[in-house]
């Protein structure tokens, strides 16, 4: 089978023994800060780094720990990482991360059932500090201020509401990963973690651009894109050609759910929905499929339905997914055998298991 193949029939074993374990969240018992990002490292580029390093000076002798997206290789948009999270997570390691543990599978999810996941693991971390990139923008830094002093803030349709003062913070849409932290703080909210003073918000750099980044992946030229990513994300990239997933999805198995399965009952899919892709008739190829799926309300939302026909989840196993989650905290990689007692001190977890 394809790499793509094993990866997929691997992933589908380990989401359900997610859905068979618990994780018994506890007060960690170390003394250590522990830093907690989520990144997906898509690959591992200048401005991830920088965001590492501010983190790291801000908050000296602390653990940090990567949250990198792990199960069924889908980014956010649906679309295939360019590394298995393995990978990436040896990339991070070598830069400075201490630990890095698998988070949830992104884009096979909603954005407010993946937000609220990382959430989740960032209380099972006890994260004492959670570092996120933004994008200045007119009216921003009053939600940030407002977000560091532990309110609850949260997006509402072409709105940002602080919910603790009962204000309108903005009456406009954010940007895509400044609303990704107002998302944060509204699922923060939502479970009861006090994240007063606790974020750490760096201003994304220039002159990193991810189109680029891919272009030269793909055609495995990186001397234009030198300039963008740490030395060691090129040699890896460099070194592991064939483990490039990049734009590599099950065809068959997406053609062959499409004809045969029950779409209502998968996540991300409803009746009415179900029903517009049925009405195509019989499915051919994965274009046909792709044709067949509405545009939806956001841009990569084609994509996402396409991943949860590669890997048909229900909705009933991901609402007990998401209801569990971290029901494990899996390591992928880390600095050494010290950094591993330390932060299994720190996480106070009964459920902490390495990767392979």
């Amino acid at each position: 089978m394809s790499l793509v193949g094993d990866i997929s029939r691997r992933d589908m074993e380990l989401f359900h023994e997610y859905l068979d374990s618990d994780v018994k969240i506890r007060e960690g018992s170390g003394d250590v800060r522990l830093v907690a990002d989520f990144t997906e490292y898509n690959p591992l580029h200048n401005g991830h780094f920088h965001c590492m390093k501010v983190a790291k000076s801000q908050v000296p002798d602390s653990l940090f720990v990567a949250i990198v997206p792990g199960l069924f290789e889908r980014s956010g948009r649906g679309i295939p990482y360019i590394l298995p999270r393995e990978l990436r997570a040896e990339i991070a390691v070598s830069l400075g991360a201490d630990v890095v543990v698998e988070g949830p599978p992104m884009g096979l999810m909603g954005s407010g059932q993946y937000s609220l996941c990382l959430c989740r693991y960032f209380k099972a971390l006890n994260a004492d500090f959670i570092p996120r990139g933004y994008n200045p923008e007119e009216g921003f830094s009053e939600i940030l201020k407002r977000i560091n002093m532990g309110h609850h803030v949260a997006p509402k349709p072409y709105k940002i509401v602080d919910k603790t003062a009962g204000e309108v913070l903005l009456r406009d849409k954010l940007k895509e990963d400044n609303y990704v932290i107002a998302s944060f703080a509204n699922s923060l909210s939502k479970i009861g973690f006090d994240y007063r003073n606790k974020f750490i918000f760096v201003e994304r750099i220039e002159g990193v651009s991810g189109t680029r980044i891919r272009e030269a992946v793909m055609s495995g030229k990186f001397d234009s894109v030198r300039d963008m990513m740490p030395e060691k994300t090129i040699e890896v990239l460099t070194n592991n050609q064939d483990s490039i997933i990049f734009g590599k999805r099950l065809e068959d198995e997406i053609v062959y759910n499409a004809n045969n399965l029950d779409l209502s009952g998968l996540n991300l899919l409803n009746e009415k929905l179900s029903s517009q892709i049925k009405a195509f008739g019989t499915f051919d190829t994965m274009d046909d499929v792709l044709k067949a799926i509405p545009q939806g309300f956001s841009t990569h939302f084609r994509q996402r339905i396409l991943s949860i026909l590669e890997n048909p989840i229900t909705k009933e196993d991901m609402s007990l997914f998401i209801e569990k989650y971290p029901s494990q905290i899996r390591v992928l990689d880390y600095k050494n055998g010290d950094v591993l007692e330390v932060f299994k001190e720190k996480v106070n977890s009964e459920n902490v298991s390495l990767s392979g």
